[in-house]
């Protein structure tokens, strides 16, 4: 009798213990598709050096572009998938605020480079926007902060801080400046609630299909800032394989397949993953463009693969 109750007694704990061995494979997956994203993602900054430079390309017209190759590919996907635009009905709203909240990104983010300059508002938006996805998704998705995140987050963004911050200057606290990095923050929330939408709608629907609608909304929503560019076509014209690529790998393949692996792991962690996306742009641009690393750097660098590894560490544990 005493043995079946010990038994009766640890049958949970072990139920426990299979079903984290079952999840982490499921979870170590989706790690390497969001980072795979990330880097992807990391090489969009030097295709945008390219394109300024070859085709005098103004980055509204490159959100535009990108926004609209990757809707088309990703509706031929779709339509070719098993389950062609299987998006629950009651999700549909979360694919038009998604939309919404991709063209508010593009549009808020390059104008605020304009205002603010690349560093200020790369370090703002991209270290704000995993701070606000971890301070959102318990409220609206009832995730769990695990301790070792909270670490990998709080290593993650002093590393981006360090890896993206402009060497030590007078800082220009003009309305100008100012403006461009309230916008900066702005990108940053449109792209934390982005996540936090996309991850409610990916418990019902199926990533590729809520991937092809949301941009398809986005695309349609950021066109109109195509009368704020000069010689659309031109630009076109002369720098369409840099886009293609842009649009077709950077974009739509990478948000495919973060999309596939946010359905795998919290949306925390999908957040302190994409900072390798700043690691990516930075190795690039000192690979190819001579940029100059620093010692500051080379230490944000190492902080931000010590958060992936922390996130990759003890992965069966909740």
């Amino acid at each position: 009798m005493m043995s079946r109750d010990r038994e009766t007694t640890s049958r949970p704990s072990y139920d426990r213990g299979v079903h984290r061995a079952r999840q982490a494979p499921r979870t170590v997956a989706g790690l390497v598709l969001i980072a795979l994203a990330a880097i992807s993602w990391g090489t969009s900054g030097s295709v945008m050096t390219v394109l300024a430079e070859r085709a005098a390309a103004s980055p509204l017209l490159v959100g535009v572009a990108r926004l609209w190759l990757a809707a088309i590919l990703l509706v031929l996907a779709t339509a070719v998938a098993a389950r062609p635009f299987a998006i629950a009905k009651g999700d549909r709203w979360r694919c038009l605020g998604m939309g919404a909240c991709m063209a508010a990104y593009q549009a808020a983010y390059f104008t605020a480079v304009t205002l603010g300059g690349i560093a200020v508002v790369a370090l703002v938006a991209i270290c704000s926007a995993p701070l606000m996805i971890a301070a959102l998704a318990p409220w609206l998705l009832g995730e769990r902060l695990a301790p070792r995140v909270r670490g990998a987050l709080g290593l993650g963004v002093l590393g981006t801080a360090l890896l993206v911050a402009s060497p030590p200057a007078a800082l220009d606290l003009s309305n100008r400046f100012l403006g461009g990095v309230l916008l900066a923050f702005v990108a940053g929330l449109a792209y934390a609630l982005y996540v936090l939408a996309a991850k409610a709608t990916l418990r019902r629907s199926a990533p590729l299909p809520t991937t092809a609608l949301t941009f398809t909304i986005g695309a349609f929503l950021l066109s109109p800032a195509l009368f704020w560019t000069d010689g659309p076509l031109t630009q076109l014209a002369l720098g369409w394989p840099w886009l293609l690529y842009l649009g077709g790998v950077a974009t739509a393949g990478a948000y495919a397949i973060y999309t596939i692996g946010l359905r795998r792991v919290p949306a925390s962690v999908a957040g302190v993953t994409t900072l390798l996306e700043p690691l990516t742009a930075t190795i690039l641009g000192v690979a190819l463009f001579g940029e100059r690393l620093g010692n500051s750097g080379a230490v944000g660098a190492v902080l931000l693969v010590s958060a992936l590894g922390l996130l990759l560490a003890d992965r069966g544990s909740p």
